[in-house]
């Protein structure tokens, strides 16, 4: 459940860049949509990366070691 909370969250992310980069190249109106887009698209990143601390510290994600990381011995 929280790594899928994880993924939408990156997924509108991206549907907010994509969204930034149309109304930069089509929109002929004042800034202010582009602006309000940049700032959900801020608040969601800053989300996402508050989401990925407190799931590292509450044990719901762990790091994926690599196979080159061990010792070999």
């Amino acid at each position: 459940m929280y790594k899928t909370l994880i993924i939408i969250n990156l997924i509108a992310v991206l549907v907010s860049l994509a969204f930034g980069g149309f109304f930069l190249s089509k929109d002929d109106d004042s800034k202010s949509r582009l602006a309000t887009v940049l700032t959900i698209r801020i608040s969601l990143s800053i989300l996402l990366f508050v989401l990925l601390i407190v799931g590292y510290f509450l044990g719901y994600l762990s790091p994926n070691y690599s196979p080159l990381a061990q010792v070999v011995e």
